[in-house]
């Protein structure tokens, strides 16, 4: 049987959306909250990451104890996770078992957030941002995303800092939890073997109270300059590199041609950055990819080699960039399109990749497209369109990142 789109909406603003196939095996649900790091304030970077952390430190009915013991108990695949633009939590289970996973993802979305959880979990999260300055691409990338973006809040470190996180108070997180965690700023989506009627009555029940507060985004020009970052970390014996370019957002038609074309240029292999130097040696690594945001997106160009190798390397990637565009063929069209129907009817296969998808694309578009209507999108992709995507958006460095073993003056 083929998969059924339905969706409903509750008196308070609820979103609730299904991808119903009696045929499946399984069943997912995920809560898409849209509150992530764009959309705190600066002083507050940090505060949806944290808040994920603590949904899962109990409710008025639920110990934090309880709670793992009841998913456990379901059987259930759960788990959240936080970025830019959203935060979701989600769960993938047996059918039968999808009315308690629910019930349980409601409950902990209206968490009791006490204040001796907060100042213990305070101390975990400051323990994961020293954890994450181990990891040189993070650290590159978070501070080029800092000078790509400036003042506009993309800029905002998913995790906050020592300084946001340590000064932030449980009573400000709670005043951004009322106003961003409310019923019409939320998405639920469901997806595999679902009686779609049965859950919406049954989600009103447990989420028909929840408020609705008008919860908005905002969307500040972004004022983007030309900036290079040369950064050192004693822990590392490599050449790690980076480059944001301009790109299209989320909601533009564009999305579709930029995604091929990074993949052309970047892909892991087969594209230009991999013949011209995975395949030579002179890089462990090298690519490209399309982030496209809420009404804004960067293109991202990477690469890891050794430092002798830094300066010639880097100038390979500016001469494969400067040629990209007059040296595409119907075979890097085929090859690429093809590449990325097929990742993405992969990621779909089983009802946690749809719920996943269905949850993302309403929280960006507010409007529902199959999994079929993007494929024939991708697939309709023409080379002219790859030409006048890169006209409007030219891959062409606006911020670049080098960071060096700690020794390098």
């Amino acid at each position: 049987m083929a998969v059924e789109f339905k969706h409903a909406t509750l008196d308070n603003g609820l979103t609730i959306l299904g991808e119903c196939n009696v045929d499946a095996h399984t069943a997912a649900v995920g809560f898409f909250v849209k509150a992530g790091a764009r959309d705190e304030r600066t002083e507050l970077m940090g505060v949806s990451h944290f808040l994920e952390h603590m949904m899962f430190k109990g409710t008025e009915s639920r110990s934090a104890e309880e709670v793992d013991a009841q998913f456990d108990d379901l059987g259930a695949d759960h788990n959240a996770f936080t970025t830019s633009e959203l935060t979701a939590f989600y769960a993938h289970c047996l059918p039968e078992k999808l009315e308690s996973a629910t019930e349980i993802l409601a409950d902990i979305l209206r968490p009791s957030l006490r204040t001796q959880d907060f100042d213990n979990e305070k101390k975990v999260i400051l323990e994961e941002i020293a954890m994450y300055r181990d990891q040189p691409f993070w650290v590159l990338y978070e501070q080029l995303m800092e000078a790509y973006y400036r003042q506009h809040p993309l800029s905002h470190r998913v995790l906050g800092t020592d300084d946001t996180i340590t000064t932030m108070t449980d009573v400000q997180m709670r005043e951004y939890f009322q106003h961003r965690y409310s019923a019409d700023n939320t998405v639920v989506a469901l997806a595999g073997d679902v009686a779609f009627d049965s859950m919406v009555h049954r989600i009103s029940d447990w989420c028909g109270d929840w408020a609705r507060t008008g919860a908005q985004r905002e969307f500040p020009i972004a004022n983007i300059q030309p900036d290079d970052l040369d950064i050192t970390l004693d822990s590392v014996h490599v050449h790690y590199g980076m480059m944001l370019c301009k790109a299209p957002g989320q909601q533009d038609d564009e999305r579709y041609a930029a995604g091929v074309l990074a993949q052309i240029l970047g892909d892991d292999e087969g594209s230009r950055l991999y013949w011209a130097l995975i395949e030579t040696g002179l890089a462990e690594m090298a690519g490209a990819s399309f982030d496209g945001h809420d009404g804004i997106g960067h293109y991202v160009v990477h690469w890891v080699c050794g430092p002798d190798n830094a300066q010639e390397v880097e100038r390979i990637i500016r001469s494969e960039l400067n040629s990209l565009v007059d040296s595409l063929t119907e075979d890097d069209l085929l090859r690429m399109r093809n590449k990325i129907a097929t990742a993405a009817t992969l990621h779909s296969e089983q009802p946690a990749g749809r719920m996943r998808r269905l949850g993302t694309i309403w929280t960006y578009h507010g409007a529902y497209r199959s999994l079929e209507q993007e494929l024939q999108r991708i697939e309709s992709v023409t080379l002219d369109e790859l030409r006048d995507v890169n006209a409007k958006y030219p891959i062409q460095p606006q911020v670049v990142g080098r960071l060096w073993p700690g020794e390098r003056s």
